[in-house]
């Protein structure tokens, strides 16, 4: 079955399982509090830009996930897709990262895979693909016993049916499952060619308070299609089938709201005229 390669440990996040451990003790330690500590915490929304970047948003949502509850499985929806691309699934071996390897669910992967038609990558012939490998570093170290399953889905309808399986078949397989859906928002800039406000501070606020803020508003929502629809509109998702089908998902589980915990940009950490948005958000 073979071990999937950490292809961008070294570069997007750190390669070592110190460096990984340390940035993720001092986002751990000021992390910010969970939101509505007496609910019961199943899924998020992560965002998947290099650690330096978004890392610590991924870290905060992935803890406050661990603070409520202990599963057996992650079930991981990312990657970049257009609307008309197909499905995306690891279904068994396992995923190395710099703190050691995580089983792929692989019982639930031949199950998923039975009901719908995926292209099955191996851990020897894959695309590399950073929406789904930045998360799991924060998987190993607060579920360090947990197994994943990372699909990949495009923004289009048929991907919420695959969202709905997946806790259904999870919960006939005996299966405590929490999902993650990995996305970015608004890719602003000539480097994105994505313009429509110009550059300058007033781009920078029609992003933070007007474009990434009506796709978060949906996700908040729980509403899928809205995420799907918006994102296909104003470009403001990168990976909304991932985010929608998530949002499904947690539905499923018996989540009735979002709330976010931090939104932010890169042009925070390093200000450019082309830049991305990043939101945390747990759904309970």
């Amino acid at each position: 079955m073979g071990v999937r390669s950490a292809d961008f440990a070294g570069s997007w996040y750190p390669g070592t399982e110190s460096e990984c451990r340390r940035f993720i003790d001092a986002c751990s330690q000021a992390s910010l509090p969970c939101p509505s500590p007496e609910k019961r915490k199943v899924g998020g929304i992560v965002p998947h830009a290099g650690w330096v970047f978004s890392g610590k948003i991924a870290c905060n949502v992935i803890k406050c996930l661990r603070d409520s509850v202990e599963p057996d499985t992650v079930a991981i929806f990312g990657r970049h897709l257009h609307p008309g691309a197909g499905n995306y699934l690891l279904k068994e071996g396992q995923w190395a990262t710099p703190l050691g390897n995580l089983n792929i669910d692989r019982e639930l992967g031949e199950s998923l895979a039975s009901e719908f038609s995926f292209t099955v990558e191996t851990a020897s012939r894959y695309e590399p693909d950073n929406t789904i490998e930045l998360q799991l570093p924060f998987i190993k170290y607060f579920f360090p016993h947990v197994s994943i399953l990372p699909i990949g889905v495009p923004p289009a309808a048929a991907s919420l049916r695959i969202g709905e399986r997946v806790i259904a078949l999870s919960e006939q397989l005996g299966r405590k499952t929490i999902v993650l859906g990995s996305t970015d928002l608004t890719h602003y800039g000539y480097n994105y060619g994505y313009t429509p406000k110009g550059v300058g501070e007033e781009a920078l606020n029609w992003v933070r308070t007007e474009n990434d803020k009506k796709v978060v508003d949906l996700m908040l929502d729980m509403d899928a299609e809205g995420v799907i629809h918006e994102s296909l509109k104003n470009y403001n998702a990168c990976c909304s089938g991932a985010a929608a089908t998530a949002i499904v998902a947690a539905k499923k589980l018996g989540a009735a709201g979002g709330e976010k915990l931090v939104y932010a940009t890169s042009y925070d950490i390093r200000p450019d005229s082309s830049f991305a948005g990043y939101v945390g958000i747990v759904f309970s």
